[in-house]
């Protein structure tokens, strides 16, 4: 069975104040994005690790939405509902880069709510 991933872990792997697990060079940091969560301490550390990395305010969230309509403005909003076939295509390819391209494990599932 694939792992659920709950809200509040997504949020405390935001990479403040985190130890290192045994075998990892980085604390987790978690981004969601089409009910996928990615490991981006796999190669995204200098992105995602607050407080200076360029994505850092993805990191312990769902940006399924802020990826889909390109805005920052919508990092914290999970509502997908009303998105366009052309945002829904955006956040797919978002989805297809951080597998295929970036090579981030995906570590589960998000919780729905």
């Amino acid at each position: 069975p694939e792992r659920i991933v709950t809200q509040d872990e997504l949020l405390s792997r935001d990479g403040h104040n985190q130890s290192i697990p045994e075998g990892y060079a980085a604390a987790p940091i978690y981004v969601a994005i089409g009910g996928k969560v990615f490991d981006t301490s796999f190669g995204g550390v200098e992105l995602y690790t607050p407080p200076d990395g360029a994505y850092s305010r993805f990191s312990g969230k769902d940006v399924s939405r802020a990826l889909a309509t390109m805005s920052f403005d919508d990092v914290g909003n999970t509502d997908i509902s009303d998105l366009t076939e052309k945002q829904l295509k955006t956040m797919n390819d978002w989805v297809n880069n951080f597998e295929t391209k970036r090579h981030y494990p995906v570590v589960g599932r998000l919780e729905q709510n």
